[in-house]
């Protein structure tokens, strides 16, 4: 019985799928729109992660395994 535990347990969470579009729970309502817009925006707009809120990185310069060139401000501790 055990070794058919996680088979179990994979087909009861298979059977908890989303049927429907999400919808605020009946005493809440859906957020007001921003200052300025005339719009309230959708709950797909608001999952969309815009590009200053996670920027790709770009503090090291070196791509390749080559070596660094002699920087002059890298000064032992005193």
């Amino acid at each position: 019985m055990m070794r058919y535990a996680p088979l179990l347990a994979l087909l009861l969470l298979g059977a908890c799928g989303l049927k429907g579009p999400l919808e605020p729970v009946p005493p809440a309502a859906m957020p007001v729109a921003q200052r300025g817009q005339t719009v309230a925006p959708t709950p797909a707009q608001m999952l969309v992660v815009p590009v200053q809120a996670a920027p790709q990185r770009v503090d090291d310069p070196v791509k390749k395994s080559e070596e660094r060139p002699d920087d002059r401000f890298n000064l032992p501790p005193q």
